[in-house]
């Protein structure tokens, strides 16, 4: 590798705005982020499917499905 052209990478902190904390290694110094792995409602599990309009009833209702 070339010398001089590659930026520094050291060690930086990652903060969520949950408070969590990861500690890792960036070129970047202090890293803010708004949603982390702790509080993301996909890895929470409290995620919530929204139907939106009623479109699963108005896909039965064209297809003549009925919910079992």
């Amino acid at each position: 590798m070339k010398t001089g052209i590659h930026p520094d990478y050291k060690p930086t902190k990652i903060t969520c705005a949950c408070g969590e904390v990861i500690e890792t290694c960036s070129t970047k110094q202090d890293i803010h982020v708004e949603i982390c792995s702790k509080c993301h409602p996909f890895f929470t599990g409290k995620q919530k499917l929204i139907d939106t309009g009623g479109r699963i009833e108005k896909f039965r209702k064209r297809y003549g499905m009925q919910e079992k």
